[in-house]
């Protein structure tokens, strides 16, 4: 299945060509099927060029574009607007050609892999190893995930990279707090685990503010581990992997797979960093590093405070230690020089805005990252209450994300328990193993579809009875569309990997034509979120697909599917409804959630 999208913006880019003007075609979808199936408003910024009107350019434009293969009659509508609509029998060829899914492996239905694919640096998740994951942490892993899978899929290396926190002064607290409460851990580091992480920093914590001696023992522990005390280093590794062991049961209770790769990977680099900033300030080729108030740092053009001042963003303090700008620069420089990254996304909370900014900006100062390469923040607003406020225990402690995930399961078992664990038209009941099966994919899948529909800018308020409701667009109900057609073909006593390509699609009826060419807008829509980054196009899709298929099976509206005949426009609309639930599937596994085959 090719990209429709790339192939009309082609041929209208060669009619510019052909009346003497170039630029972008502006073709996009059509946002309403009264203007056809696509749309281009290029004429209008042609017409400025050409000295021109822009109808007067549009119609040139119409001359010359070559789509009579692809399109019926193309019109001009408003000031120049260019409106083009499919020819069925197109949509049905594009459609025809993909091959039935393959059991054995990938499905990509047809859809080629990106001719100059690139190597990519995904930055998700990147908890803190101090405490367990918590809710805030959710939205990175999740958009992260989504990203990385599009990325993926349309051919690009991908580095998912889990830029975890080990290496502040708050480890020197909990490496001298575990070697007081379990000394055993110096002889037997790797059989050491922490049934509850929050319990033990806090205890940690309790100690460090009670104690003076021990807050003495932690600045020291800290010391001891920056320098490389081996003794010291054996219980923070140990430390360490406990925690990463809490990250991964959920990563793996999400099917999220990254790279864990703490800050203090970069401990030689981040003293790298400053070393090459130094060499070029003494060397006079960098007046924009200097020293202020003893601390290094950068000024940048651009960013000033509130009165107006210049900004700088330190990359030394002034005692001489690092921090989060030292650490970020040094990841980048470790992208860049050794991973060979030529684009980098940074899934992190719309809060750290300016200091992206900043930080990216000091790289191309800096000239450590070429116009090759692109650095990208992909910001995202927070999870509230249903109340509208942050999401916090009663305590006004943080709410664990394994909590919330276990909570959006038992609510999803509950419902499927009831409809399944019992007889029903035919139908038998279900095990406690595959009901347990399908509730974990009906609630992991409710909680991550709620998250990635909702624009990034934006908060969004965490409602369970939206998100694991039946109606709207939600998971459980782009699930129990994706049953319902796999049960379509069951009823029909078709097993849709055999259906032969070369029984040509049918496309008469207006419900057959819009389904089909809603399902050839896919390749063209996973181009757009592998562009732009935004989730929410994939789902906004996705549903819109669920719902067109709805008309076209509904016998008012839409046409009769397992009863139709002749037996050829029967064949025609089951390979549509393949088509369809092999979309919802692939869609949903770009989202990061699994399917089920029965709801």
């Amino acid at each position: 299945m090719k990209s429709i999208l790339k192939e009309l913006s082609n041929r209208v880019r060669e009619a510019m060509t052909q009346i003497g003007a170039d630029g972008d075609p502006l073709l996009a979808t059509a946002r309403d099927p009264k203007f056809g199936d696509y749309q281009s408003n290029c004429a209008m910024g042609l017409a400025k060029k050409l000295g021109k009107k822009p109808r007067d350019v549009a119609a040139e434009l119409v001359a010359a574009i070559k789509v009579d293969d692809i399109c019926q009659p193309l019109e001009i509508a408003g000031p120049g607007f260019i409106n083009m609509r499919l020819k069925p029998e197109y949509v049905a060829e594009c459609l025809g050609a993909v091959s039935p899914e393959d059991a054995t492996g990938e499905d990509r239905l047809g859809i080629p892999k990106a001719a100059e694919p690139q190597t990519v640096v995904i930055d998700l998740s990147s908890p803190n190893l101090a405490k367990e994951m918590h809710v805030g942490h959710l939205r990175s892993t999740v958009i992260g995930d989504c990203v990385a899978r599009v990325l993926e899929f349309e051919g690009h290396k991908v580095h998912r990279e889990n830029h975890v926190g080990d290496w502040g002064t708050q480890f020197g607290m909990l490496v001298a707090h575990l070697r007081r409460v379990r000394p055993e851990v110096m002889d037997s580091p790797d059989d050491l685990e922490i049934s509850d992480l929050e319990s033990f920093y806090v205890e940690a914590k309790a100690r460090f503010d009670a104690d003076d001696d021990f807050k003495t023992e932690s600045r020291e522990t800290v010391v001891a581990l920056q320098s490389g005390d081996e003794a010291t280093r054996r219980i923070w590794k140990a430390f360490c992997n406990e925690s990463l062991r809490h990250c991964h049961a959920i990563y793996d209770m999400l099917g999220v797979e990254l790279q864990d790769r703490g800050e203090s990977a970069y401990a030689d680099l981040m003293k790298d960093v400053i070393a090459r900033l130094d060499t070029a300030r003494d060397a006079g080729q960098a007046d924009f590093i200097r020293e202020s108030d003893g601390a290094l740092c950068m000024f940048l053009d651009g960013f000033t405070a509130k009165d107006g001042e210049p900004l700088p963003l330190i990359v030394r303090k002034s005692d001489g230690g690092f921090n989060y700008a030292t650490s970020d620069l040094a990841t980048i420089i470790h992208r860049i020089e050794s991973l060979g990254a030529t684009r980098i996304i940074y899934v992190v909370g719309l809060a750290q805005k300016q200091h992206f900014e900043m930080v990216f900006a000091a790289t191309r100062k800096a000239g450590w990252a070429g116009d090759h390469v692109s650095l990208e923040h992909l910001g995202f607003g927070n999870m509230l209450t249903a109340g509208g406020r942050p999401f916090k225990t009663r305590e006004g402690g943080t709410v664990k994300l394994k909590a919330l995930l276990d909570e959006a399961i038992a609510r999803a078992r509950t419902t499927v328990e009831a409809q399944f664990s019992q007889e029903s038209d035919g139908r038998p009941a279900l095990g406690e193993d595959e009901i347990d099966a399908i509730a974990k994919t009906v609630g992991l899948g409710a909680v991550k579809y709620f998250d990635l529909w909702h624009a990034l800018n934006s908060d969004y308020k965490f409602d369970l009875n939206t998100m694991c409701s039946l109606e709207g667009n939600t998971a459980p109900y782009m699930l129990y569309a994706y049953a319902r057609i796999r049960s379509i073909g069951r009823k029909a006593g078709i097993d849709f990997t055999t259906l032969a390509t070369d029984a040509p699609l049918s496309l008469e009826h207006p419900a057959e034509i819009a389904l089909a060419t809603k399902l050839a807008h896919f390749p063209e829509v996973l181009d757009v979120v592998c562009r732009d980054l935004h989730p929410n196009v994939l789902t906004e899709y996705l549903y819109e697909l669920s719902k067109t298929f709805s008309r076209f099976y509904d016998r008012k509206v839409g046409v009769r599917v397992i009863d139709a005949s002749p037996d050829e426009v029967r064949m025609s609309r089951l390979r549509l409804c393949d088509l369809t639930a092999r979309i919802i599937k692939l869609g949903l596994k770009l989202l990061g959630i699994g399917t089920v085959e029965q709801m």
